[in-house]
């Protein structure tokens, strides 16, 4: 392989956002590696894509084991000498009030969407520290900027990786390296279908989520790349941004309504109410 062609790791490659990130990045010519803990996914698409030509490969991933997460990134950049994209996209969803949680439940989705993150963070960093170029991209949400009742575990760790990711742009400077955080919005993906729910009716809860106007992944894709090519800190659906914006600064209790409401159809959802 060309060793100007530059490489990118993305990580929960396999489906979703991280998908059609990899499907991005290949049209870009970025040789591009899915990593993701779905090993039979992750080989069919590898397979898939390389059918005309090679530009990517799977490998295995567990973001929430930092020694696996490290060795995968360090083989890579031993490899090919360069690591140009990190994408720190796994991630999971969980609904439910927080009185219906466990600690093991803050647990597991803590160590996928926050140390995750950090794990990638953390060994991708000091790798481009060393090129002396190179860009991290942190997947958030748009429940990382604002409140997101009767998921309060998920925006927990969400508004984590964002001000990790925001706080790291600015000290990233001076070494070469560009770091954003991607905050996407309702996006058509399975993670919906995956999300775990608990104590509320996940089928109620579906419906309501998909009443929603879905983006579709492949443009949220091509979005974000044009903003990371621009070293936008936030990326973000403008629509939804200034939505939010509007809501917190000019109507605060105009947003204090919609929270409220939330919960509303939230708890009718329970399912002891069903």
């Amino acid at each position: 392989m060309n060793g100007e062609r530059k490489v990118a790791i993305v990580t929960g490659g396999a489906s979703g956002i991280g998908l059609a990130i990899c499907h991005e990045l290949i049209r870009q010519n970025v040789y591009v590696i899915i990593s993701d803990i779905n090993r039979l996914d992750g080989i069919k698409i590898e397979k898939d894509l390389n059918k005309v030509n090679e530009c990517c490969r799977y490998v295995y991933m567990d973001v929430t084991d930092f020694h696996n997460t490290s060795t995968v990134i360090k083989e890579i950049y031993q490899e090919f000498g360069r690591l140009d994209y990190l994408i720190n996209n796994a991630g999971i969803a969980m609904y439910g009030e927080l009185f219906d949680m466990t600690i093991d439940d803050w647990k597991e989705i803590t160590d996928v969407n926050l140390w995750g993150v950090i794990h990638g963070t953390q060994v991708g960093y000091a790798i481009m520290k060393e090129q002396g170029f190179g860009h991290i991209v942190n997947t958030a949400s748009a429940a990382g900027l604002g409140p997101s009742p009767v998921s309060s575990a998920y925006s927990a760790t969400k508004h984590a990786v964002v001000g990790l990711t925001t706080s790291l742009h600015y000290e990233a400077e001076e070494f070469g390296i560009k770091v954003s955080v991607l905050c996407p919005t309702f996006v058509d993906t399975p993670i919906f279908d995956r999300a775990k729910a608990i104590n509320i009716n996940k089928i109620l809860m579906k419906e309501q989520l998909k009443k929603q106007k879905m983006m579709d992944p492949q443009k949220l894709a091509q979005m974000t790349l044009d903003s990371v090519h621009k070293n936008k800190v936030i990326i973000c659906p403008m629509p939804m941004r200034r939505t939010m914006d509007v809501f917190f600064t000019l109507f605060p209790s105009a947003h204090r309504s919609l929270m409220r409401l939330v919960c509303k159809i939230s708890r009718k959802n329970r399912l002891e109410n069903v």
